[in-house]
């Protein structure tokens, strides 16, 4: 949300000692700058960065050349980044050889799923039976009770149909969609900053981020639903440009050709159905579909459009924003953002509904017709009233969950990897497991689900950068990276005395390394500046993004479960809570 330089002002005619100073100037003492008078097309749209012609000229680069680079960078920087990724998160994916952490549960259920239509309860030594069997056993009959939706599973399930049931199989979906993520960042960033640079360096950063990896790596739930919240933030960026740029192009043209703010054209000019919002909808109804903390992203999302439509039309020179907002777009906004993510997330449970009604489908699917007869309801079909009554059972449980955990941890300590989660650990003898014949000692092998701490330490001083220039700055990209992780993050104070883990963190890891990135872009420096200030800030911003890849690289054997001496385990335990 930027304000206009040519606001009127309110204050012309007042007496001296009824002057008081506008927001704008209370502000300027904490660094606020109003934006300068321009085309209001480039304010609505600003144009993407292009490179330097000098640094084409000191490469030797023919400029039609350097255009055509610009031109395919777009796409192909960030194809490199996540072609990078990709071959890092596929690398070995089926080591560990095991059932690791709470893929007990979900590479389970995902099979049963995807050939019952509805979760089962597996004999207590199913985990050594599939894998001893290479995943040949047969599934069970009865029903189970399980507290997660089916969309997450069906994703698992997809890559077990394809590749088996096996450690492969179970993580093939969880690798693919934590690849993927990375070139959607890298694209959101592209669209966020306008530099397809900064745009990669996104990309880049969550590639190597620990926790990201191992989600990526691992069948759990989790990393998921980051893809599916990630989808939507970028189909919701999408839409923005696009409504924008309509706005833009509806504006009057003055004698010089730029285009100046007009109140009717602003305040009545339809933007259109929103192809791009509805589709966020859709990805907002997989998320909520996977697990239930996406109904906080769709609540935070939904009035971060609203705000972000208030504003074009405020630039574009509305005057009565708000009527013709909830008039206008915000009902069209309403149907695609909370009722379509309502019907996906309803048509997520058909494998359920259309289960026996019998005692012989899906858990609870009879309730309807036997504990639930009678009541006000009746009217409602069978299925919906079973389903409604599963759901209670599920909130219920959630809420109440207070079991304790070796591993379970409070969501303030989230953002400085304060307590990680172990979800593999083995101690094999000098050559065995990997365990170098030389090593004097046992080894360890450890899948530790754990941010790369260099990146999240340095990400807290980038959200206070990021609240700093959204508040004072007036930077609407600053405000949505901090909707973003407010979204996926706050909600859970809310629990505090929950049962909940670190790894819950990955749904918010992407806004963390646009955050990196906005505060490695001001420490280059802002165009205009100096060659030495851009030098020096270039090379500081580069020292740092060196050293986060080499923390990495560092902690590496703790990602994949490399066995390495108990020795090197311990130097890598830099906190006493990540044992």
């Amino acid at each position: 949300m930027t304000s206009t330089a040519s606001s009127p002002d309110t204050r012309q005619g007042q007496n001296p000692q009824d002057q008081r100073p506008s927001w704008q100037q209370r502000l300027r003492r904490f660094g606020y700058v109003a934006p300068p008078g321009s085309d209001v097309r480039e304010r609505l749209v600003p144009p993407f960065v292009r490179p330097n012609p000098r640094l084409w000229r000191v490469l030797g680069v023919p400029a039609t050349l350097a255009e055509r680079i610009a031109r395919w960078s777009a796409w192909g920087g960030p194809l490199l980044v996540t072609l990078m990724a990709g071959v890092m998160r596929f690398w070995n994916l089926g080591t560990p050889r095991a059932v690791i952490f709470d893929e007990t549960y979900y590479a389970k259920d995902s099979w049963a799923l995807v050939h019952r239509g509805f979760e089962v309860n597996w004999d207590k030594n199913a985990n050594d039976l599939i894998l001893s069997s290479h995943g040949h056993v047969a599934i069970p009959a009865d029903a189970a009770y399980v507290v997660h939706p089916p969309v997450g599973k069906y994703v698992i399930g997809l890559g077990e149909l394809m590749f088996g049931f096996n450690p492969f199989g179970w993580r093939f979906m969880t690798a693919l969609l934590g690849t993927l993520s990375v070139l959607l960042l890298c694209r959101i960033g592209r669209r966020l900053f306008r530099s397809t640079f900064l745009g990669c360096l996104a990309g880049g950063l969550m590639a190597v981020d620990g926790l990201h990896f191992v989600m990526s790596r691992t069948s759990l739930l989790d990393g998921v639903l980051m893809f599916f919240v990630l989808a939507a933030f970028g189909c919701l960026l999408v839409d923005r440009d696009r409504a924008r740029a309509r706005l833009a192009a509806a504006l009057p043209v003055d004698p010089d050709g730029r285009a100046r703010p007009d109140a009717h054209v602003a305040e009545t000019t339809w933007l259109g159905w929103r192809p791009w919002r509805w589709a966020a909808g859709v990805m907002l109804g997989l998320a909520i579909g996977t697990k239930w903390n996406g109904l906080y992203v769709m609540l935070f999302f939904f009035v971060m459009a609203l705000v972000w439509d208030v504003s074009a039309r405020k630039v574009a020179g509305a005057r009565r924003r708000w009527p013709a907002l909830f008039w206008g777009e915000g009902f069209v906004t309403y149907l695609a953002m909370t009722q379509v993510a309502a019907a996906v997330y309803l048509v997520s449970w058909t494998g359920w509904i259309l289960s026996p009604t019998n005692g012989s489908g899906g858990y609870f699917r009879n309730w309807a017709a036997t504990d639930g007869k009678g009541g006000h309801w009746t009217f409602l079909p069978d299925w919906l009233r079973s389903l409604w009554h599963y759901e209670h059972e599920v909130y219920e449980f959630h809420v109440n969950l207070h079991s304790p955990h070796t591993y379970m941890s409070n969501p303030w300590s989230w953002i400085v990897d304060g307590r990680p989660v172990s979800f593999f650990y083995e101690s094999p003898s000098p050559g065995q497991d990997g365990c170098p014949v030389n090593a004097g000692q046992k080894c360890a092998r450890e899948v530790l689900a754990i941010g790369t701490p260099l990146l999240w330490w340095v990400a807290c001083f980038a959200l206070l950068y990021v609240l700093w220039r959204w508040f004072f700055r007036r930077d609407w990209r600053a405000g949505a990276v901090a909707c973003g992780v407010a979204a996926c993050w706050l909600p859970w104070f809310m629990y505090q005395d929950r049962t909940i883990f670190y790894f819950y963190a990955v749904i918010f890891v992407p806004f963390l390394c646009l955050a990196v990135t906005m505060m490695l872009a001001a420490i280059v420096g802002p165009p205009g500046s100096s060659d030495t200030r851009r030098v020096a800030g270039a090379t500081g911003a580069g020292v740092l993004v060196l050293l986060i890849a080499w923390n990495f690289i560092y902690f590496w054997p703790l990602y994949t479960g490399t066995a390495i001496p108990v020795d090197d385990w311990r130097s890598r335990m830099w906190l006493d809570t990540w044992v």
